[in-house]
């Protein structure tokens, strides 16, 4: 793997994962660089963090699209423009289609807010609740054609507490979910990451 790893993040949101990714490179922890963000929603605050750490930002809104293999063409044509070696979706509000799955087959990571394959889609700590599940967490896997369905990477567990909320539930999963993404960035960046059908091994460090 080249280093530092050339990574392209897509966000919709708020962008508190990729605000952990920003900082686990500043700290040294990840040998990688952010090449681009790009979000399909042009007011989403991750832009802000990515700007405030002078990384590009592109907006490309999928609403002027007619067709969405034409959206993910545009967004296609920006990462290999930055010769990218990983995209990682970090609250990217879109189901990744054929287009960009085929780019870059096994090159696409997503963190979820569940232990999966429990609880795919939106509102997965609002899902662990109502089941009233005791234990929840969260899953890096990579990215296939289905809903949240591709081969796990790394896992982690919180328990669910009696009082929780929606809010409270999220929050120690999110604390969670900033460890585990840079864990497995890292893993990658290290070749350490080999996709057998559905699983993923993890070999030891050389």
């Amino acid at each position: 793997m080249a280093k530092p790893l050339k990574i392209a993040v897509l966000v919709s949101g708020r962008g508190s994962n990729l605000q952990a990714i920003i900082d686990a490179i500043q700290k040294q922890a990840l040998d990688a660089k952010i090449e681009v963000v790009i979000s399909n929603k042009p007011d989403a605050f991750a832009l802000e963090r990515a700007k405030k750490a002078g990384i590009e930002v592109l907006v490309i809104e999928d609403k002027i699209f007619k067709a969405k293999d034409d959206y993910e063409k545009e967004i296609i044509k920006a990462l290999k423009a930055k010769k990218v070696d990983l995209v990682c979706l970090a609250g990217y509000m879109k189901i990744v289609g054929h287009p960009i799955l085929r780019e870059f087959k096994g090159r696409i990571m997503n963190i979820h807010p569940a232990l999966l394959p429990s609880f795919p889609g939106l509102h997965a700590q609002k899902q662990a609740l109502d089941y009233g599940s005791k234990v929840s967490g969260c899953t890096v896997h990579f990215v296939d054609e289905g809903t949240d369905t591709g081969p796990i990477i790394i896992q982690t567990s919180v328990p669910v507490l009696e009082h929780d909320d929606c809010d409270t539930l999220s929050e120690r999963i999110l604390e969670q979910e900033h460890k585990a993404y840079v864990e497995a960035i890292k893993l990658f960046s290290e070749g350490r990451l080999k996709l057998m059908g559905r699983k993923v091994q993890i070999t030891s460090a050389h």
